[in-house]
């Protein structure tokens, strides 16, 4: 599936406050995020009202862009509603 959020888009909405969260196990998470990224495992995702706000834009990364894609979905049946998708964190560039 062709994804056209892109890495720009990410940017300009985590520099207007959106929250970075990083699906990936806490493991993988350890060994180095993304700066500022928030660690919800695709597992612990049904914890996500308790972690993330709902208020706020959301950019979701993982390795391969596969959980994330699953993260989003969950998040949208949710209730969540500015869910956007960055795939892998290589598609991650706000220098």
């Amino acid at each position: 599936m062709f994804n056209s959020f892109s890495g720009k888009d990410a940017c300009k909405l985590l520099a207007d406050g959106a929250q970075l969260v990083d699906v990936r196990s806490s493991t993988e998470f350890s060994q180095g995020a993304l700066p500022n990224a928030i660690n919800l495992p695709l597992q612990s995702i049904m914890n996500a009202k308790n972690i993330l706000n709902q208020d706020k834009a959301i950019v979701l990364y993982c390795v391969s862009g596969a959980r994330s894609s699953t993260a989003k979905n969950y998040l949208v049946q949710m209730g969540f509603d500015n869910v956007n998708d960055l795939g892998s964190f290589r598609n991650y560039n706000c220098e």
